[in-house]
């Protein structure tokens, strides 16, 4: 089991910077992919950025050249550098790891709202 505490949300207006954290009870090493995820009551949960082994690093083409996903296995944490923050970016931000195909983590995420 790998509990994950996710913080760095706050209320920022359009064009402002937050770099959202993402702390795991354990070592990231091992992990196949660590992500994080949005959601807003208008929309479902989307994904935003993804490392996984193996595979290329994703973003959604809504946040390319504005977020930068990274990890710090030192920390056992994960990071979302977020810059020029948008309207459209406003939503709960949620961390995602995955250990192997049946076992999943979710934090209780992090609220993100950015004003016009």
């Amino acid at each position: 089991q790998v509990q994950l505490v996710e913080s760095g949300g706050g209320l920022v207006q359009a064009g402002e910077s937050l770099k959202l954290s993402c702390v795991a009870s354990r070592s990231l090493f091992s992990m196949l992919a660590f992500a994080w995820y949005r959601q807003s009551p208008e929309k479902e949960r989307e994904l935003v950025a993804q490392i996984a082994r193996g595979a290329d690093t994703f973003y959604a083409d809504s946040v390319k050249g504005r977020f930068t996903i990274s990890g710090d296995s030192a920390k056992n944490t994960v990071y979302l550098q977020m810059n020029d923050l948008k309207p459209d970016d406003t939503g709960v931000y949620f961390c995602h790891v995955v250990e192997s195909r049946i076992k999943k983590y979710w934090g209780q995420g992090t609220q993100v709202t950015v004003s016009s």
